[in-house]
């Protein structure tokens, strides 16, 4: 389960490094591919549940760390808003 690190490239140009404490997100994005606002958010819920969830199985307690990492793509993402046509790109994932 090692941890993974992502970065994006939202709407308005900025580039952020997100993290993950599984290579899960692996699974849902791809590097170089973008992605429209909603389903950026729901490949993004779906990878943090789905690490949070390994994490809870190996060492009895969920991962705070991805959970936290969630609020924060989620609270950006609500910054955008319903922008049309706008796209979030993953630009590299690595661990």
């Amino acid at each position: 389960m090692p941890e993974t690190y992502w970065t994006v490239r939202w709407p308005d140009g900025a580039e952020e490094r997100l993290y993950s404490p599984s290579s899960v997100v692996a699974e849902l994005f791809t590097a170089g591919q973008s992605y429209p606002v909603p389903d950026f958010l729901n490949r993004a819920r779906i990878a943090m549940e789905r690490a949070s969830n390994r994490v809870e199985r190996k060492y009895g307690f969920a991962c705070s760390s991805a959970m936290a990492q969630l609020d924060a793509i989620e609270a950006r993402a609500a910054a955008i808003g319903e922008a049309p046509g706008a796209e979030i790109a993953c630009l590299a994932i690595s661990q």
